[in-house]
């Protein structure tokens, strides 16, 4: 059996859709899958079981990726198409069945629309998949040594998203005030501009790890996974973090909540005041996210027992 599955050109969205993934490899233990994203989502696939390949969708001018997509599908047989793009490709391959979800924005959260594709209610919940020698490099950079992480996400693809460095450390500070073995992590995503915005926090948080910005998105999931706590700005990072099941606090004023809050089993969101999808994020107040990183940990642990 063959599968083609159509997701996002975005990190985040396709951290998503990774749940309805999760659940079709589930459901057709003998598929085989191909997936179509974009470049910068494609890494998010590199250890998926039974994927033969990912096609990356370069966009071209005129619409003419998705020809490029049709030119390399063209030849299979495909038993099921999953489009989460809202595109007519796969109407000119040769598909089975087809799950096309309608294109644009709209109203709710972008994971229920992904899980009504399928009938699944409630959706599944997005996962990752790392491989062995990740796990083991991630143990060696963040041991068991008695330190807690905690990850912080101080960047975004736009500075609208940006909550302010300065309040990223006080956060730190304070929740380290009452437990010292918290130690902070600063993730940040490839070149210099991302490095940019996080270059403040990691001045004023000398003992903390910089992951340098360099590392896969897999690279990156493995050591989520070995944090206590997540805190940053509405972002793929965000959205991997609530992926990888940890405690994830994210910061929204630029961003609907309502749509793009990160989905997973220990997932809060913060929302700065005023009118929702266009608040200021420097609205955004400091004890309400040292409240609720709190409260998520307190709930985190009583669950463990």
């Amino acid at each position: 059996m063959h599968i083609l599955f159509i997701t996002s050109t975005r990190l985040g969205d396709a951290i998503l859709s990774t749940g309805l993934l999760d659940t079709l490899l589930h459901r057709y233990p003998r598929a085989d899958f191909t997936i179509a994203c974009g470049p910068v989502a494609a890494g998010l696939f590199a250890h998926m079981p039974r994927r033969v390949r990912t096609i990356e969708m370069v966009k071209r001018p005129r619409d003419m990726h998705w020809v490029d997509l049709w030119r390399q599908c063209r030849e299979t047989r495909w038993d099921l198409c999953v489009d989460l793009r809202g595109s007519i490709v796969s109407y000119f391959l040769r598909v089975g069945r087809r799950h096309i979800m309608r294109g644009g924005r709209r109203e709710g959260r972008r994971i229920t629309h992904i899980g009504n594709l399928l009938d699944l209610d409630p959706a599944p919940m997005p996962v990752t998949w790392t491989s062995a020698g990740e796990r083991a490099r991630a143990a060696a950079v963040l041991p068991d040594d008695g330190s807690r992480w905690i990850a912080l996400g101080p960047t975004a693809n736009w500075d609208g998203k940006i909550w302010p460095a300065d309040r990223f450390v006080t956060v730190f500070n304070t929740l380290r005030a009452a437990d010292p073995a918290m130690r902070p992590v600063i993730l940040y995503g490839p070149g210099e501009a991302e490095r940019a915005r996080a270059r403040t926090v990691l001045a004023q948080l000398p003992d903390a790890l910089d992951t340098g910005g360099a590392l896969s998105v897999t690279q990156v999931a493995a050591l989520l996974a070995r944090c206590t706590l997540f805190i940053g700005n509405d972002s793929g990072l965000m959205h991997l973090a609530a992926a990888t099941g940890i405690p994830t606090v994210g910061l929204f004023g630029r961003s609907k909540a309502s749509e793009y809050a990160p989905a997973g089993p220990w997932a809060r969101v913060v929302m700065a005041p005023g009118p929702v999808g266009n608040a200021p994020m420097e609205g955004l107040d400091v004890a309400n996210v040292v409240t609720t990183a709190r409260c998520l940990l307190a709930d985190r642990e009583r669950a463990k027992r």
